[in-house]
């Protein structure tokens, strides 16, 4: 029934790349960021265990997907569908080949560095851990406030970077003499001495041998053996499938979604084509919606609650039933969020999870909204993203909110609930005090902000996530510099907080680049008069755009921001009960 074999990194990249090894349907698209593709090189560049790989050799027709790199067509009748190590072997294939990875439609390339003069030191000893927690607005501020420091804080995190071995790659950081790209040394069109002649006068040198085993050691990363666990032809999808469901769950590597579709896919073939037609036809109103979020959506219908559990028990026509009302309610609740209640794309939403009330919502009142309860989802909506309502114990409570929509209850039900929880449903100055652009008020402070009436500093546009032309996209500012304030001794915590952040283009961003508030402002005033600020709620007064009044600065946006965001809800529910501006169509 199953076979094991070893095989070796460069034949498993050369096997993708002819087509011998493509993904059965119930595989999901490729997810993993550069961080994780240079944690792994580092792993097998060290010889650390890296899992295992899971296939299955079939004959059978099944419907097939290639994996987010490009392969070639195979003359072969059998396939070897790859189960398990989907993420690693399209990483490695994409770093050995040289190759993009397509990702939403979009070719994105994996660009690795490796460090020639890297310590000899235990790796847990510069161990990072990345936040995957994504802002809805544009972080460049960030790069913005980097190029602007001093050369030594350059130089510290140049310094940073030179104790590691891999990183991923820049521009910047590949002009340094000991930095290599990991692709080019895989690719062989350079010889050792091509990449250390800035490193050494002469192939003579001592070092040389130093670096070049070095290089050597790299190479031999292709020679890394996997253990290939091979499934036989015998075994038809669906046990194929629940073997996927098995294995992934013991390890805990995929999410429930994952292992709801290798199920759903199992008694509906093609489906997952279905699923991503649908989440392209989304995209096209800008929003990108996951295909698990789309299976969930299809399981409420099925089932009347949002846990996976008794998926595989769902019959194959109410699921493709389900389906259809999946389909009509996302398309209800993306017209909803975007003309309703401004929600330009997800990124504005704390969790994917609001959509899944709205769309319910939708279907069960066949699109017949009144607007008192469009008034009410208003405020449920806001409130509750606000609040992070679908955070911790997500799954629970989405499940309390749609037991009563399907009993029969509005939005103005849900909102008991919240008010039990979290003991009000207003913001205050204190809500903002410590939070970043991480936390939930963020998304609400910008819709407040826009609704204001804020533009851009330089181009006097409206605030909108959808502008065209790159220099156009708003990002989030600092108000008070960053590098200003950590000199001046604040805490991290003061100095990213939501109340030092406008909303302003990448053009004018840069071109405040790290001033000081009392050095910008009165040239934006000059430009674009006091409404710029105000309506952003800055402060006039110009005493309080002097670094030493910064915490005086904070508890002045901190109040004001409160006030504003809850006149936008009052105002936005207000709205909503004079008029219910929705539309069932796509």
């Amino acid at each position: 029934m199953t076979k094991k074999t070893d095989i070796p990194i460069k034949d498993l990249v050369g096997m993708i790349k002819h087509g011998e090894l493509r993904l059965p349907e119930m595989q999901r698209r490729y997810v993993w960021t550069s961080t994780r593709v240079r944690d792994l090189l580092d792993s097998l560049y060290r010889g650390y265990p890296s899992g295992s790989i899971l296939v299955w050799e079939t004959d059978l027709e099944q419907p097939v997907r290639d994996l987010a790199v490009s392969q070639s067509s195979t003359p072969f009748s059998t396939y070897k569908l790859l189960l398990d190590g989907q993420q690693r072997l399209t990483s490695l294939s994409a770093v050995l080949r040289g190759e993009p990875v397509t990702v939403r439609n979009r070719q994105r390339p994996i660009d690795i560095a490796f460090n020639l003069d890297y310590p000899e030191v235990s790796p847990t000893e510069i161990l990072e851990v990345e936040d995957d927690e994504e802002s809805p607005i544009s972080m460049s501020d960030d790069l913005h406030d980097e190029e602007a420091e001093t050369t030594e804080r350059e130089s510290t995190m140049m310094e940073r970077l030179n104790k590691r071995t891999f990183a991923v790659a820049f521009r910047n950081l590949l002009a340094q003499a000991n930095w290599v790209s990991v692709t080019e040394v895989f690719s062989g069109k350079k010889s050792d001495w091509d990449f250390l002649k800035l490193l050494v006068k002469t192939p003579d040198d001592p070092k040389y041998k130093f670096y070049s085993d070095r290089l050597q050691r790299l190479r031999n990363i292709q020679q890394y053996s996997y253990v290939m666990h091979v499934l036989g032809r015998e075994l038809s999808y669906e046990e194929v499938a629940e073997i996927f469901v098995r294995v992934n769950s013991l390890g805990a590597k995929l999410r429930g979604s994952d292992l709801a579709l290798a199920q759903v896919t199992a008694k509906w073939p093609n489906s997952l084509r279905l699923f991503e037609d649908f989440a392209e036809e989304c995209e096209e109103s800008q929003f990108t919606i996951d295909v698990g979020l789309l299976v969930r959506l299809m399981v409420i219908f099925a089932t009347g609650h949002c846990q996976f559990k008794t998926v595989s028990s769902i019959p194959l026509e109410k699921m493709q039933a389900s389906w259809e009302k999946a389909k009509d309610g996302m398309r209800y609740a993306l017209n909803f969020l975007r003309a309703n209640a401004d929600i330009e794309d997800e990124s504005l939403l704390s969790s994917p999870f609001f959509i899944l009330p709205i769309a319910t919502y939708g279907v069960l009142k066949d699109g017949q909204i009144s607007p008192a309860d469009a008034s009410a989802m208003l405020h449920w909506l806001y409130v509750a993203n606000a609040k992070a309502h679908y955070s911790g114990s997500s799954e629970t409570k989405l499940d309390y909110d749609l037991g009563l929509l399907f009993k029969g209850s509005g939005f103005d039900a849900l909102i008991d609930p919240l008010r039990q929880r979290y003991g009000r449903l207003d913001v205050e100055a204190g809500d903002f005090a410590g939070r970043d652009t991480r936390n939930a008020l963020f998304s609400l402070a910008y819709l407040a902000l826009k609704h204001s009436g804020a533009k851009d500093w330089r181009d006097g546009l409206g605030l909108s996530l959808a502008h065209q032309g790159k220099l156009h996209y708003i990002e989030y500012h600092h108000i008070f510099p960053k590098s200003l304030l950590q000199k001046a001794g604040y805490e991290k915590a003061e100095i990213n907080e939501i109340a030092n952040m406008a909303f302003i283009s990448g053009r004018a961003n840069r071109r405040i680049s790290n001033k000081e508030p009392s050095e910008y402002i009165p040239d934006i005033i000059k430009d674009r008069g006091e409404d710029a600020l105000s309506s952003q709620y800055i402060p006039l007064d110009a005493a309080m755009w002097e670094i030493a009044a910064y915490r005086d600065f904070l508890q002045y946006r901190r109040k004001a921001l409160a006030e504003a965001v809850n006149d936008f809800i009052e105002n936005a529910c207000r709205a909503g009960r004079a008029t219910a501006r929705i539309s069932k169509a796509a």
